[in-house]
């Protein structure tokens, strides 16, 4: 029963980044990145960072967690259709590794990650994310949620001026974690509730 090395690790597919990570994450099912990008897009989650593996354990395990900080507690999420190919051995090895560095775990099936609208909400969010947003659209999104609090987007869009596309100003600002959108009560519209992240 031995746990792969990190010479062994498995091809990657992808790398997911955002301001919440501390670095890229490797992602290496369609559904990790689902989960990934509705994780930089909820208010709760304040950073996403990447476990290769723990080099105190002899010897070094290949753990490939993803570690989840909430508001309330620091996450290794775990989908359970995402699971690498293990044994029972060596995942309740890995599970306990996990458990001793202080980390819960955050379990995920496949219907909670693709439940809507938040999955499709947050792939339409996300597509923005890195996009420049011009200094005075800023300000004024910005300023319109700081003077009146929260507000729906579409009120938020009739009042902000400007020659460039302020929907993907919004968006974009939510990926870089300066606002907030609510994307799991209704699909993304002019009544999707927006404010300022705090």
């Amino acid at each position: 029963m031995a746990i792969r090395k990190n010479s062994e690790r498995p091809p990657q597919v992808g790398q997911f980044v955002s301001v919440k990570c501390g670095g890229s994450v490797p992602v290496r099912h369609p559904l990790m990145r689902d989960a990934l990008l509705q994780a930089a897009l909820d208010p709760t989650v304040r950073s996403i960072e990447y476990l290769p593996a723990i080099p105190a354990a002899p010897p070094t395990w290949d753990i490939d967690a993803i570690v989840i900080e909430r508001d309330d507690c620091r996450y290794y999420l775990d989908i359970v259709e995402a699971r690498p190919r293990r044994s029972t051995a060596q995942r309740l090895m890995i599970t306990q590794a996990l458990l001793d560095l202080g980390l819960r775990p955050l379990v995920r099936m496949e219907s909670d990650v693709m439940r809507e609208p938040r999955c499709t909400n947050a792939r339409a969010v996300f597509a923005h994310a890195g996009r420049p947003v011009d200094v005075g659209l800023r300000l004024q999104i910005l300023g319109a949620l700081t003077e009146d609090g929260a507000m729906p987007l579409g009120e938020l869009l009739l009042r902000l001026r400007s020659h460039r596309d302020p929907v993907a100003a919004v968006m974009s600002l939510a990926c870089s974690d300066l606002i907030e959108l609510d994307l799991i009560s209704t699909p993304l519209g002019p009544r999707t509730v927006t404010r300022l992240r705090e």
